[in-house]
C-alpha cells in the first residue's frame, strides 16, 4: 500500500500526518511502527490520522511511535489543526474532535496555533513531585541544572518504577530561570525517549509551577529543546483550572509518498 504522508514539527516534537477523511487507510501497530521509526520509515514521535466526524471540523487520532493508540497529544493537537488549514478547512476557530474530548484550536496570523485543552480539577501532591492529567498522565518534578540532567535515564526510572511501570506515565523535569521563563525536559512514554518538546508536558508543568502564586490569569513562557511555547489558563480552585490554551508553532516539514508493504522492520 503506497500512502501519500507528511510530516509536521511543533518546537521539535515531529508527526507523520495522513489524511484519512475518505476513511480507507488501514494500517497495523507494526505499519504505524515502521513509518515512524528513524532508520527504516520517515521518522517520527508519532502517527496521526485525519478523520472526518460528524458535529466536528475534524477527528484526531493519534497513535505513539510504537505503534499503540496513545493519549492526547498537545503539540499533535497543534500541528493537525496546521494541517487541516492547509488541507483546505479554513475556520476562524476549529472544534474538532480527539482522545480525550473535544477541544478549540486557533490558527493565529503569526503562524502559531493555539490550541485549548481539558480543564483540570485535580493533582497528586508527592514528597518530591506531583502528578496530573492534561489529557495525558504526567509527573512534574521541579530540579535545578536540568540543562546538565540525564533525562533519558532519570526519566526511565520513573517511568518503569513499580507503580507507574504497567499503565506509564510521562516525566518532566522543570527549571525556573531568572527571567520567570521555565525550562522543560520529558521523558515520554510510547516514545521510551526524550522528546524535543510535549505539549501536554508543558501544560502540566506551568499549572504545577503555577501552585505558589496566587494570581488566578496567567501566561507562562516555556522553553524545550525543541523551541518556545507559552500556556494560557485561569486557576479556579486550589487544585482547579480551566480556559488553558497551548500555544505555539506548528510547521511542515516535507510531504512524500511511502510503500508500507512488507517494509515493517520496526
Amino acid at each position: 500500500m503506497q500512502l501519500v504522508f507528511f510530516k509536521y514539527q511543533g518546537t521539535g516534537n515531529d508527526f507523520v500526518i495522513l489524511d484519512n477523511r475518505n476513511n480507507t487507510i488501514q494500517l497495523t501497530q507494526s505499519d504505524i511502527a515502521f513509518l515512524c521509526h528513524r532508520r527504516f520509515g520517515i521518522g517520527a514521535d508519532g502517527l496521526m490520522l485525519l478523520n472526518s466526524k460528524e458535529g466536528y471540523d475534524f477527528e484526531m487520532k493519534y497513535y505513539n511511535a510504537d505503534g499503540a493508540e496513545g493519549s492526547m497529544c498537545g503539540n499533535g493537537g497543534r500541528c493537525l489543526t496546521k494541517f487541516a488549514h492547509d488541507a483546505g478547512i479554513k475556520k476562524e476557530k476549529y472544534i474538532f474532535i480527539a482522545s480525550d474530548g473535544p477541544h478549540d484550536a486557533i490558527v493565529t496570523t503569526s503562524g502559531w496555533v493555539k490550541l485549548k485543552m481539558i480543564d483540570v480539577n485535580s493533582f497528586t501532591q508527592l514528597p518530591l513531585a506531583c502528578t496530573i492529567n492534561t489529557g495525558s498522565p504526567h509527573y512534574v518534578q521541579q530540579v535545578k541544572n536540568l540543562e546538565e540532567m540525564d533525562v533519558v535515564a532519570d526519566g526511565k526510572k520513573i517511568r518503569y518504577s513499580s507503580e507507574y511501570k504497567e499503565k506509564g506515565i510521562n516525566v518532566n523535569f522543570v527549571e525556573k530561570e531568572e527571567d520567570g521563563q521555565l525550562f522543560v525536559r520529558t521523558y515520554e512514554r510510547g516514545v521510551e525517549d526524550e522528546t524535543y518538546s510535549c505539549g501536554t508536558g508543558v501544560t502540566a508543568a506551568a499549572l504545577i509551577m503555577s501552585l505558589n502564586n496566587n494570581n488566578p490569569y496567567h501566561t507562562v513562557k516555556i522553553r524545550t529543546k525543541g523551541g518556545n511555547l507559552a500556556v494560557e489558563f485561569e486557576r479556579t480552585g486550589t487544585e482547579s483550572f480551566q480556559n488553558i490554551w497551548l500555544c505555539g508553532p506548528a510547521e511542515l516539514v516535507f510531504k512524500g509518498t511511502i510503500n508500507v508493504n512488507g517494509n515493517s522492520k520496526a
